[in-house]
């Protein structure tokens, strides 16, 4: 199997890579500095030219991948943030397979990141993998369109997946947290009594690989990519104020952005689609079950 990783030197997209590229199969990534070339060369990842000669030196919004959907099976999408972004990538790639790819070949498989944030805020209502989308978070309001834009594609195998709040290695938005609680201080956007729906980067990225490989399953479908139980942010907060030895007590705070407003959703998730159609079943402990290690690794990754 031939996977391209837009987005393969991220919090994502990089695990997802290795993980592929443990299974043996052959990936494609883009690298937009000499650094990130060293990266993916070193994990075994196509950072500048394969045997045909193609350039995968520069960014999404360049050609250098574009040839490469002639004859890809998959392309995982990890990297755009915007309607704009996501919709250009989506509509170039469909161009490309028209173009490209020779007459009765399989479609490409399309593997957009969108975020379980699309699921709103709630204290009280649990949701799943097809819970209707009623009140996305003000930020990733736009993602439910895009979602729906990959799934009907006709040119393309189009799959969702909505990964939770991330955690593990160099902790992704849990490091402005982590940062903090390194400065002496424990302070986190929200009010008490929050619960957020997570995800280890290894446990998402099997199920990326899982998506790869059972496209044909998966097809047209949008899963939610988190553990199967949330976690009490009180509890987070209260351990990291210990584990981190800053001075207590933690303190919520009003958001100062967008984004530290979305940090402040609440889902009560209880996602089923991974594991009914995949038999994906997350393994890395739990975040505050774990919070020692995983505080640890941040500093570590600094």
């Amino acid at each position: 199997m031939k996977v391209l990783v837009l987005g393969g030197t991220g919090f994502i997209g990089f695990p997802a890579a290795q993980a592929l590229v443990r299974k043996g199969y052959t990936v494609y990534s883009l690298a937009r500095s000499e650094a990130k070339e060293k990266t993916l060369a070193a994990e075994e990842t196509t950072a500048k030219h394969d045997q045909h000669g193609v350039d995968h030196t520069g960014d999404v919004s360049s050609d250098a991948w574009i040839p490469l959907i002639a004859t890809l099976d998959v392309i995982i999408e990890t990297v755009t943030g915007s309607a704009d972004g996501s919709r250009s990538v989506l509509e170039r790639v469909e161009k490309a397979a028209t173009a490209l790819r020779p007459p009765g070949s399989p479609l490409l498989s399309y593997i957009y990141t969108s975020g379980t944030w699309v699921h709103g805020d709630s204290r009280t209502t649990t949701v799943t993998d097809t819970t209707p989308i009623l009140t996305p978070a003000k930020l990733v309001a736009w993602r439910p369109a895009i979602e729906q834009l990959i799934v009907s594609s006709t040119v393309l195998n189009g799959i969702v997946i909505r990964p939770a709040l991330l955690y593990g290695r160099s902790a992704s938005i849990f490091s402005m947290l982590f940062k903090g609680a390194a400065e002496g201080r424990v302070s986190w956007p929200g009010t008490p009594g929050g619960r957020y729906a997570l995800v280890h980067a290894d446990d998402l990225a099997e199920l990326y690989v899982l998506c790869a490989e059972k496209a044909s399953v998966v097809g047209g479908k949008i899963v939610d990519g988190a553990n199967p139980m949330t976690e009490s942010v009180d509890e987070l907060l209260e351990k990291l104020v210990r584990v981190s030895g800053a001075r207590g007590p933690y303190e919520y705070r009003e958001p100062a952005d967008p984004f530290e407003e979305a940090i402040t959703t609440n889902t009560l998730l209880r996602p089923y689609l991974a594991n009914a159609l995949l038999g994906w079943t997350p393994k890395k402990q739990g975040f505050v079950d774990g919070l020692e290690m995983y505080y640890v690794a941040w500093q570590a990754s600094l």
